[in-house]
């Protein structure tokens, strides 16, 4: 007997234009991967059933419960600054929404369930490859504190996807707060469609940010509600070295959390250039770019909120401008307290911006490590050995002293002892990422030889990525030559 699950399914209760039902895709044979059990019992799922063959159908889409009402969201978008009137979910299927143990709504989504109104030329699978690295660098965001979409499970379909190759098929369960993106407000922007516009304002301020409800202009409250969780998340991405490599607007969430984990990857030597999406040949998405993109992105949402935020034209245009105006200082406050954090600096002061800001210049004219460089400070708070464990990521060691003799007389200026600081900068910096080399690899063990043990021992080092792991050491080392990864994929 499958259980009984309460799917609450709201977006669907808004008009018919906002979404098509749709069944997800037969598939020969889905077998599955992985489950993530502790997202599962938050879920309330009971975690044996979802491995029963039951459970299998119903994670595969081959089986549908009682109250889920499987579909695929409308909306458009930016693409690479190239504005589309209608992408909406072209191998994605939401099958309902549901409510965790602590009462917060969540999508359950399956993430290549196969073609839907909406996938154009495409067929609506996802392969193996993307689904792994989805699964692998979600996870790593929410242990590391990251607001993200998160991972269910994972499954091959046992059918192959035609891509530059054939390749194994595979399926992600993906949970969600929602799935509301700007993009869906400028699908119904784009139609002049004002009520629908209204209506999923409505929804998003029910369903995120009921607190700006009591506003005396509650789509201003909206758009500053969006504009400041972006700003945090931008700044959190930065501050691990996270590069999204797509931010359309279609693949930026009013929620505040990462999704679509396509070309993304993590920086190893810093430099704010850097880019990996094979697709962003003019580094649109760059490394360092991605606050003004963020706030890019945020226009393009106040530009379908105007007609919600006054009658009058002129009045709409100065309401969002101010709105906006307030995503630079926001962005700057959350990515210098924790740039502070990261340098182990309790006390943060104004000045203590430029000593950052020294430190990545010279890490970039060094070729340093990211995130070594931050993990291994907190060994040199009091000068002795673990100077050389910063001063061996430079390409001129002597670079580094000066920056720590500076750093030193600034920690000096706080009453906190070194046992204290050095916890708490570790709690700040982790000491392993998904490198990306170390991803290539996972992928390689299971499309080429079926072999998941590599991506299971990656999940367990990264459920804990600020602890030491000794008997993962070789997992916190940057790339050797022959192993660096230069460019990333989209996978659709």
């Amino acid at each position: 007997m499958p259980p009984r699950l309460d799917f609450d399914n709201s977006y669907l209760r808004l008009p018919e234009r906002f979404s098509a039902r749709v069944a997800p895709a037969p598939f020969p044979e889905p077998r599955l991967v992985r489950l993530n059990t502790e997202l599962a019992s938050s879920l309330k799922f009971d975690v044996d059933w979802l491995t029963s063959d039951e459970g299998l159908a119903f994670l595969s889409g081959q089986s549908i419960l009682d109250g889920s009402e499987p579909a695929a969201t409308a909306y458009a978008g930016h693409q690479f600054g190239n504005f589309v009137p209608q992408l909406g979910d072209g191998r994605a299927i939401l099958l309902g929404e549901l409510l965790d143990c602590e009462g917060r709504r969540f999508d359950i989504q399956l993430k290549g369930g196969g073609r839907t109104p909406f996938s154009r030329m495409g067929d609506g699978r996802a392969a193996l490859g993307p689904v792994l690295r989805e699964y692998i660098v979600s996870e790593f965001m929410a242990a590391a504190g990251v607001p993200t979409t998160r991972a269910l499970a994972a499954l091959t379909t046992g059918e192959p996807v035609v891509r530059e190759q054939v390749l194994p098929g595979a399926v992600l369960v993906r949970v969600a707060s929602s799935h509301i993106r700007v993009g869906t407000f400028q699908y119904f922007a784009a139609r002049q469609d004002v009520e629908s516009l209204q209506a999923l304002a409505d929804h998003v301020l029910w369903r995120h940010y009921p607190e700006a409800t009591t506003a005396e202009n509650v789509y201003r409250s909206l758009l500053d509600s969006i504009v400041a969780a972006q700003a945090d998340l931008i700044a959190r991405w930065l501050l691990i070295g996270f590069i999204h490599g797509v931010m359309n607007t279609d693949n930026m969430s009013v929620a505040g959390e990462t999704i679509d984990y396509g070309p993304c990857a993590f920086m190893d030597t810093y430099d704010p250039a850097t880019v990996f999406s094979s697709i962003d040949q003019f580094g649109r998405y760059a490394y360092g770019a991605q606050p003004q993109i963020g706030l890019w992105n945020l226009t393009r949402l106040a530009e379908t909120l105007l007609p919600l935020l006054s009658d009058n034209e002129g009045q709409a245009i100065a309401i969002a401008q101010e709105a906006l105006d307030a995503f630079e200082p926001r962005f700057l406050e959350a990515y210098h307290a924790g740039m502070a954090r990261k340098l182990g600096l309790i006390e943060q002061r104004h000045e203590d911006a430029s000593l950052a800001n020294d430190f990545l210049a010279a890490m970039m004219e060094n070729q340093v490590d990211f995130t070594l460089f931050f993990r291994n400070l907190s060994s040199a708070i009091q000068p002795g050995i673990g100077d050389e464990q910063v001063r061996s990521l430079f390409v001129d060691p002597t670079a580094a002293d000066t920056l720590l003799e500076r750093w030193r007389a600034r920690l000096a200026e706080e009453p906190q002892d070194a046992i204290t600081r050095k916890a708490a900068m570790d709690a700040s910096n982790p000491a392993y990422i998904p490198r990306n080399h170390r991803i290539e690899e996972v992928i390689r063990a299971a499309v080429d030889k079926a072999d998941f043990a590599p991506f299971h021992e990656l999940m367990t080092l990264l459920s804990r990525p600020f602890e030491l792991q000794p008997q993962y050491a070789r997992y916190a080392t940057p790339p050797l030559e022959h192993e660096r990864v230069r460019a990333t994929f989209c996978g659709t």
